[in-house]
């Protein structure tokens, strides 16, 4: 059984889309930013620094702070 040729003809492979830093920035921060205040509202909401009056964020995210390793009573 033959096998064909390889490597005789160049295989045109496309160019991969580069993204620019300054475009890839909003979204970064936009993220971090998002991420940072549910980090916030599932492990330190109700306590000290409460920004938000009664219990409902409490428990809201009561499991997830357990999950998380959070102490929350």
């Amino acid at each position: 059984m033959a096998y064909p040729a390889t490597g005789d003809a160049p295989v045109a492979r496309p160019a991969l889309p580069t993204i620019p830093l300054s475009e890839l920035a909003p979204f970064a921060i936009f993220g971090s930013v998002l991420a940072l205040l549910l980090l916030y509202f599932v492990g330190a909401e109700q306590g000290a620094v409460s920004l938000v009056g009664g219990s409902y964020v409490h428990e809201f995210v009561h499991d997830a702070r357990h999950l998380l390793g959070f102490a929350c009573h």
